[in-house]
């Protein structure tokens, strides 16, 4: 018998709990002996809790898709430094430390967009700590 993948999305809120059920019922229904018959992949987890993903990795999801938390993640970066900044980004010359002060080592992209790298790389970290696949390759 061959694995499947099957996509799991969570559209309001996720069960982890059904999917110890599901890989239960293709392991009866298919006859496997396999604990875990079934690849899952967790699509739309968003908002889910630690331990919410932990769960449903521990009944069989493969892969956990994040790409919703990431783009959130980057933009809190340059979303931060832009209001922290905002007396630097909004003229070219002028700013707090005087009229005739430049602007240009705030609003340059390689400054702001570094920010939201920061950020994203920091919730890249903290999934892989979650999903307790840090360190592997």
């Amino acid at each position: 018998m061959k694995r499947c993948d099957i996509a799991i999305t969570s559209w309001l809120s996720l069960h982890p709990e059904l999917l110890s059920k599901h890989q239960n019922y293709v392991r009866e229904k298919e006859g496997i002996k396999e604990e875990k018959p079934v690849f899952l992949v967790f699509h739309g987890g968003s908002g889910s809790s630690k331990k919410e993903y932990q769960d449903a990795i521990s009944y069989g999801v493969v892969k956990v898709n994040l790409d919703t938390d990431l783009q959130y993640a980057y933009t809190e970066g340059i979303r931060d430094y832009m209001i922290n900044k905002k007396d630097y980004v909004s003229t070219q010359v002028g700013n707090p430390d005087g009229q005739d002060k430049p602007n240009k080592k705030y609003y340059d992209p390689r400054v702001w967009v570094r920010e939201g790298e920061k950020t994203m790389t920091k919730r890249v970290e903290e999934a892989l700590k979650d999903f307790n696949t840090a360190g592997q390759l």
